[in-house]
């Protein structure tokens, strides 16, 4: 059944209901937005896949909050706690004055302070903080952040997680109640965080965004969720497909022997491959399914190809080279390049009359129990050359400044432990993340920043249970903070995220 129709059945069933079906009830929706042309306007999400060490990303500065960090992070056999403000980086070989070790490449010794921010709003001093107010640093290869942040165009969200209701410590140990199924699994909580539920759903928040607003898109709806990472959970929805696209300078892909004048020297041969390959009249409904889908990949990459070949395509910025901050070579960057190719299709969205779209980019191996400090600071800087590029790239796009419609965010796994195992960190919950765009007020962090510590010498800290952070906002308020800049309408937000009314506020206000 295509959309029309769909929408015409919806119709004739008469007004939907809090109760009608959920794929009914987003049809309606995505059929009552598309009746407005509004402007473009599009979500990136950045998926760290493995689960990012968040506090060696966002810190607490002030004495307090730093003496604990590094009491507890700068021990084993490999030490991961960062120098702090204003230390100058060691030279290799010579002796740090903070730690007394010999500084190499691999050593934060050698990488220089962490970088200070200083948010526009106080944040509140938690309780077990004994600090008259609190500062806060960005890890030392994260510079262009800083840069972004102090421009205002960048903001922190501090201890999100996967939650189901407001938790406390108490409630937690007490298992009062309901705490999302199967934490600190990679499978499970990827699942929560892009799908609100565990390893087996079927959609995802940015698809059934996408199902709301494919209305917009008028006849392409096919490129209203756009992953440059594979299949995603994260862009399912119970209409929308979503379209996969490689990061190569042909984006789009095509099968071979269809489109050239001959095929084994005939000239015929790619017009007959064509009519074969996309033939559905035939007696199993499965290969006509396929070949309905086998045609319509054929014709969505013709029409990218197409447009990617328009002046404002080719016009978007290369990524810049990237090189590895520890071992000072070129390498690639591979999340660059997605969101090289993110940018080409924002360019492209006048061309193929798109005013709404999900895209979803990804970056692996951030589960780093061992060697964090030969892996985590590598991933943290090809983050913020990714993103620092992407900024500059969609600040002229065919002489247009695109900035302002898009908003840029990042999510990972879960957060990691506030311990050392001796070289690395284990699996944990809350997690600090970052918001991109030229609608993003930035320049501030939104969320509660934690008390840091273990409960060791008689200290209860409200936050942490095992070296976990107790999440003090949820997925589902920072996916529905985002929904609503996006368009998505008060209901429809109660759709996507059922949740969400279990919590007292549900904008957060960081765009």
């Amino acid at each position: 059944m295509d959309r029309r129709r769909f929408l015409r059945l919806s119709g004739a069933l008469g007004s939907l209901g809090v109760g009608a079906p959920f794929a009914l009830q987003l049809a309606a929706a995505g059929s009552a937005a598309g009746q407005s042309a509004p402007d473009y306007k599009a979500l990136v999400c950045i998926f760290l896949f493995g689960g990012n060490d968040a506090h060696n990303t966002v810190l607490a500065t002030d004495q307090d909050s730093w003496g604990r960090y590094f009491d507890t992070r700068n021990t084993g056999t490999d030490p991961i706690a960062l120098m702090p403000v204003g230390a100058a980086p060691t030279p290799v070989g010579q002796t740090s004055s903070v730690t007394g070790r010999v500084s190499d490449l691999g050593s934060p010794e050698a990488w220089g302070g962490v970088l200070p921010i200083t948010p526009r709003t106080a944040q509140r001093v938690p309780e077990g903080t004994n600090a008259a107010s609190r500062t806060f640093a960005l890890h030392p290869f994260l510079a262009p952040l800083q840069t972004l942040f102090n421009q205002g165009r960048l903001a922190v969200l501090a201890n999100v997680g996967t939650l189901i209701q407001p938790t406390t410590k108490a409630q937690y140990q007490a298992r009062s109640v309901a705490i999302p199924t199967s934490l600190f699994s990679h499978n499970d909580q990827q699942s929560t965080w892009q799908a609100l539920s565990q390893e087996g759903a079927r959609t995802g928040w940015g698809g059934r965004m996408a199902d709301v607003v494919a209305g917009m898109n008028g006849q392409n709806t096919l490129f209203t969720a756009i992953s440059t990472a594979g299949n995603a959970v994260f862009l399912s929805g119970q209409s929308v497909v979503q379209y996969q696209l490689s990061t190569g300078a042909q984006p789009a892909v095509v099968i071979s022997g269809q489109q050239g004048s001959t095929l084994f020297g005939s000239s015929l041969g790619p017009s007959n491959l064509r009519s074969l390959i996309t033939d559905t009249n035939v007696a199993s409904n499965f290969a006509a399914d396929y070949a309905t889908t086998v045609s319509r990949s054929i014709s969505a990459a013709s029409t990218v190809n197409s447009a990617f070949s328009q002046s404002p395509v080719t016009g978007v910025a290369t990524a810049p080279a990237y090189t590895n901050p520890l071992t000072q070579r070129v390498e690639a960057n591979t999340l660059a390049l997605q969101l090289q190719t993110v940018a080409r299709m924002i360019a492209a969205s006048s061309v193929l009359g798109v005013r709404r779209q999900v895209f979803f980019v990804s970056l692996g191996g951030w589960d780093t129990h061992d060697f964090q400090n030969a892996t985590q600071p590598n991933l943290l800087a090809k983050v913020a050359h990714a993103m620092s590029y992407f900024d500059t790239a969609l600040s002229n796009i065919g002489g247009v400044d695109r900035r302002g419609q898009v908003t840029t965010f990042t999510a990972s796994d879960f957060g990691r432990s506030f311990t050392t195992n001796g070289d690395g960190t284990d699996h944990a919950w809350g997690a600090h993340h970052f918001i991109m765009g030229g609608a993003v007020n930035g320049g501030d962090m939104y969320g509660q920043y934690p008390t840091l510590g273990a409960d060791v010498n008689g200290f209860n800290n409200p936050d942490n249970v095992g070296g976990a952070l107790i999440p003090t906002t949820s997925v589902d308020q920072y996916g529905a903070t985002l929904g609503r800049w996006f368009g998505v309408s008060d209901s429809d937000v109660d759709l996507i995220f059922p949740r969400v009314r279990n919590f007292s506020t549900r904008y957060l206000g960081f765009v």
